[in-house]
């Protein structure tokens, strides 16, 4: 997945919490757990696509670090 889409997909998986939320299912922690263990892994995979992004971009524009 590229940035946008790991966004994305962490928007929605918020929403799912704050649906969760609003029709009473907050309370079931197996779902829950599960729920913020994939917002967690989400978020760290977003993060270092947005690094890598970066890097990228930034040799792109002035060539690859060395040394």
């Amino acid at each position: 997945m590229n940035t946008a889409q790991l966004h994305d997909h962490l928007l929605a998986l918020h929403a799912e919490r704050a649906a969760a939320a609003l029709d009473g299912i907050d309370d079931n922690d197996l779902y829950l757990e599960d729920l913020r263990e994939e917002m967690e892994a989400t978020h760290h995979a977003l993060v270092g696509a947005a690094v890598t992004e970066i890097a990228t971009f930034r040799a792109l524009l002035s060539g690859p670090q060395v040394g």
